[in-house]
Formats: C-alpha cells, sequence, structure tokens
C-alpha cells in the first residue's frame, strides 16, 4: 500500500468527520453536544440527525461500489445503476409497492422489508436481462442506449400509476421520490445495514476475479476465473447496494458514476482494492456535502445530486470525444 494512497485515506477520513460534524448542527435549531447524549427537549431532533447522517453515510458507501463494480465489468466509465436503468426500475417497484399496498396493515419493520425487498426484486431482474442481452451487442454503447430505454420505459409506467394514484399514495411516492433522507427511521437503518452488509459481502468476493477479468477474458479464464459465477456477484452485489438505498432514501442519481470517475482520477486505477476503498470515502463524503446543502436550501437531495452530476458526465463525454 502506497504512501500516496494511505495520505488520501487519512485525508478524506478526517474530511468526512468535519462533514459530520458540520451536518449534525445543520437545522433550523441549534443544539448542545449533551442533547446527542442525553434526554432533553431537544432529543428527538438531534435523533433525525444522527440516523440522516447515518443513511448519508450508508448511500456513499453502496452507490459508489455499485458504480465502480458495474464499470469495472463492463469496462465502460459510463456504466452505473442510473445509467443502465436499476435505479429507474428500482424505483418502478417502489412506485408499484406504494401505490398497491396502502389497504395492507403491516408492521412498520414488516413494511420496510417489503419496500427493499421490492426495489431489489426489480433491478435484480432488469440486471439478469441485462446481462442476458450483453452477448447481442459488440459495441458496449448500445448497452447504455438499452439501459435509458428502460429507464424511459419505468418512467413512463411510474406516470401512469401517478395519474390514477389516490391523494395519500401519490403524496407518499413523492416525498420518497425526493430523497427525503429526513424520513428515514431507525429501523429503517437497520434494514438498509444489513442489505448493504450483505452486498459488500458479495462485492468483496467479486474483486479478486473483477481483477482477472480486467486484463482479459482469455487470460482471466487461464487464471481459473470464473466467469458466469463473476456475473452473477455483479448481479447480486450492484442490485443490493443501489436497490437497497434507493427504496429508503428515493432515486439518489448519479452519484455511481461520478465518484468512480473522481476515484480513477486520484488514484492507480488498476488497483482495484485500493479503488473500491477511495470510492466508499469519496462517496461518504460527497453524501455529506450534498446532505449539508440540501438541509440549507431546502432543494431536494436528488436535485442537488443531478445539477452536479450532469456537468461532470458531460465533460466525461466530451473528454473522450476529444481522445
Amino acid at each position: 500500500m502506497s504512501d500516496k494512497f494511505k495520505i488520501l485515506c487519512l485525508v478524506l477520513f478526517f474530511a468526512i468527520l468535519l462533514a459530520m460534524i458540520i451536518n449534525l448542527n445543520t437545522g433550523f435549531l441549534s443544539l448542545h453536544f449533551q442533547d446527542f447524549f442525553s434526554e432533553s427537549s431537544s432529543s428527538q431532533i438531534a435523533e433525525i440527525r444522527v440516523n440522516r447522517v447515518l443513511v448519508i453515510l450508508l448511500a456513499g458507501i453502496s452507490i459508489p461500489t455499485s458504480g465502480f463494480l458495474m464499470q469495472e465489468y463492463f469496462q465502460n466509465p459510463l456504466a452505473g445503476p442510473d445509467i443502465l436503468g436499476i435505479t429507474s426500475v428500482a424505483s418502478l417497484s417502489v412506485a408499484f409497492y406504494i401505490f398497491f399496498s396502502h389497504d395492507i396493515f403491516l408492521p412498520e419493520f414488516l413494511q420496510n422489508s417489503f419496500l427493499s425487498f421490492a426495489a431489489i426484486g426489480g433491478s435484480l431482474l432488469l440486471m439478469l436481462v441485462f446481462l442476458g442481452i450483453t452477448r447481442k451487442f459488440q459495441d458496449k454503447s448500445y448497452l447504455i442506449i438499452f439501459g435509458f430505454l428502460i429507464s424511459a420505459f419505468a418512467g413512463a409506467i411510474v406516470s401512469l400509476l401517478q395519474l390514477y394514484a389516490e391523494n395519500q399514495s401519490l403524496k407518499n411516492y413523492v416525498l420518497w421520490s425526493f430523497g427525503a433522507n429526513n424520513m428515514v427511521s431507525r429501523n429503517q437503518i437497520y434494514v438498509l445495514s444489513i442489505l448493504i452488509l450483505a452486498g459488500l459481502w458479495v462485492c468483496f468476493k467479486a474483486i479478486k476475479p473483477l481483477i482477472g477479468n480486467s486484463l482479459g477474458t482469455s487470460y482471466a479464464q487461464s487464471l481459473g476465473v470464473n466467469l458466469n459465477q463473476l456475473k452473477i456477484l455483479i448481479v447480486v452485489a450492484s442490485s443490493l447496494l443501489s436497490a437497497s438505498v434507493t427504496a429508503f432514501l428515493g432515486p439518489v442519481l448519479f452519484i455511481g458514476i461520478i465518484v468512480p470517475h473522481f476515484c480513477r482520477l486520484v488514484y492507480n486505477p488498476a488497483k482495484l482494492w485500493q479503488q473500491w476503498i477511495l470510492n466508499m470515502f469519496l462517496g461518504m463524503l460527497i453524501m455529506l456535502i450534498f446532505s449539508i446543502i440540501a438541509e440549507k436550501t431546502q432543494i431536494p437531495l436528488n436535485v442537488i445530486s443531478s445539477v452536479f452530476g450532469i456537468p461532470v458526465i458531460l465533460g466525461m463525454l466530451l473528454k473522450q470525444n476529444k481522445i
């Protein structure tokens, strides 16, 4: 492990700590240190802010990891859970759940579980279809077009559902789609943590064969890499990580594309273990910064991520075109 990598991680670690402190102190009401550790009139607000920081950290870990896996597997810097349609299909699955489950009484913990299972089930199905057609497309740019078409189709179905939805269901979906991180409860964080830990474990199993795959299919097979198993690992990890966050935070767009891009700019892109660690650190920092901006301006989190991400992706496209 090089000194440059250690310094990068140390700088990002302290930046994350600072951003967490600022985040905990950002809101309409000023809190004191004891509000976070003892019963007071502001304890509930303190708990909401702690939950906000925790869910943002989880999102910062999982979404960039999902994008990193997909970009390395498809060898395409524009591959990501939102561009390839995973986020859109997860959103469609959540929409079906919100609009059609309002008459079913379930305990809160089960509601959270079914919400996440709906998102993950939809994204897994899409990824299986997506990987099934990769053999038919020699030019990988067609994969981006396919993902765009899937996103457009999912958006059209969601719009149709919204047109005929009841007022309360429509309100719940709109609030969810805004990325309302202040509304995530501690029970939801527990469910989200379990899903993300499972996704990170699958990611850990996928990194070593992914290194072999990056050297070429023939070379990977000569090293004993099971390409079919690798494909399954990428599908499961990407879907778990991106869809679980989408289920609770709404569609947080473009983070899964721009964070891996920045990480490749600042450190050797061939060292995938270090790239994965950098993606998690930088993802947490960027998401914390976005959360602070969202609290200061009252602009939804997914709007901020889009405003930031679109110019970066446009710059990537222009840079590639020049090359």
